[in-house]
């Protein structure tokens, strides 16, 4: 079974960029966004993915993930349960590890948010210095719902 293990922080200033290493644009949407079970269609580039989720737990849920042609993610997208979520991730090399910054466009605008994949709940990281607070347990900032009751609503 695919685990993810993730945390989720506000982003404090511009100063990620110098780390950034490379900028994909994502397109998703939600064809069921049922905490318990969250079906995602995404395009991210010129791929396509179907993500499965389970109920989150901490920061640790099931995640079961599988590319999709694109053609098919974008029939998909029209099919899906509230507007399509955009997004710019950008993917920042900090101390040994991986961040994904997310700078989110349309109703969203505004919204940058940073996430790390860990190994394991307490694996100890660097927080770098264009980190804010901590959000991955706030409900507000799950793409799903972000989907529904955008950023620049609230």
């Amino acid at each position: 079974m695919g685990i993810e293990i993730e945390r989720k922080f506000l982003v404090a200033n511009d100063t990620w960029r110098a780390q950034a290493q490379r900028a994909t644009r994502f397109s998703q949407g939600y064809l069921s966004r049922d905490p318990a079970r969250t079906v995602r269609v995404r395009i991210a580039g010129e791929q396509a993915f179907l993500t499965i989720k389970g109920a989150t737990r901490g920061a640790t849920r099931a995640e079961f993930e599988y590319a999709v042609p694109l053609e098919d993610a974008q029939a998909l997208l029209t099919m899906c349960d509230g507007p399509v979520v955009e997004k710019i991730r950008h993917l920042c090399l900090c101390d040994g590890m991986t961040w994904e910054v997310d700078e989110f466009l349309g109703a969203n605008a505004g919204l940058v948010l940073a996430e790390i994949e860990l190994e394991d709940e307490a694996q100890p990281f660097t927080r770098p210095a264009w980190l804010g607070d901590e959000v991955t347990g706030d409900g507000r900032y799950v793409n799903a719902n972000l989907a529904v009751r955008p950023f620049t609503r609230w």
